[in-house]
């Protein structure tokens, strides 16, 4: 049970906590780094390897975490040079992968089951597993459906129910085989590519607990749930 952590984003978004850290050590509720709670989480899971993918400041990533073992987890590491994307740091680890693996983002706190991600995965044999999740968007104005310059219907303030990527994927390997290692790959690349040749990917529906933290406002409410959260996403601690 092997798993790929991207770790190589500058965190621009959630500046200025990582003007001299890297977002996946940012600290969380008594000082656990993003990334710790994750590594503790996939090693409880059942997952014994794991591969990370860092690149802005990255030496900072791996004096922190080191071997893995710690977690018990057996951690090697890839440097992304440059930004690839969010697929494309795959591409040159592809020989190193096995037939099927999990993917994610290395600063999302969630419950999320990821040994049952890999296992569904697995037994829908689809190229891509998504882990999703439901989000309500609520629109401050009222909308207009207009026909040319006629105004059909009006709606106040509505509301409307998406369904997001998680930041959390199964993965085959040989999904990776038509791109070419070294070049940037995004996720939407790698989606659009698979719904145009008419093999779509799996959506692994989830409606736990799940926040992207990407922004100052994600991460004061991560701190603000953690400690009543920490039994629910740290088992045993």
């Amino acid at each position: 049970m092997h798993v790929v952590i991207l770790a190589g984003g500058k965190g621009v978004r959630l500046r200025p906590y990582t003007t001299a850290l890297p977002k996946p050590l940012v600290p969380i509720g008594d000082q656990h780094a993003i990334l710790e709670i994750v590594l503790r989480q996939l090693a409880d899971a059942g997952f014994t390897s794991c591969t990370l993918a860092i690149g802005h400041l990255g030496g900072i990533i791996r004096a922190y975490v080191g071997d893995g073992s710690q977690w018990g987890l057996d951690i090697d590491y890839a440097t992304e040079e440059s930004p690839l994307g969010t697929m494309g740091p795959l591409l040159n680890l592809r020989e190193r992968l096995p037939e099927s693996f999990l993917v994610m983002n290395g600063d999302i706190l969630t419950d999320l089951d990821y040994a049952d991600v890999l296992r569904r995965h697995r037994e829908s044999n689809a190229p891509l597993t998504i882990a999703t999740y439901a989000r309500k968007v609520h629109i401050d104005f009222g909308v207009l459906t207009t026909d040319a310059s006629r105004v059909v219907a009006f709606t106040e303030k509505p509301s409307m129910d998406y369904r997001v990527s998680m930041g959390v994927y199964g993965l085959s390997r040989e999904t990776l085989d038509p791109y070419t290692p070294g070049l940037p790959l995004g996720f939407d690349e790698l989606v659009l590519d698979l719904l145009e040749r008419q093999n779509p990917p799996h959506a692994y529906e989830f409606d736990g607990y799940w926040l992207d933290i990407g922004r100052p406002d994600d991460y004061d409410q991560a701190n603000a749930e953690f400690t009543s959260r920490k039994s629910l996403l740290l088992k045993g601690v």
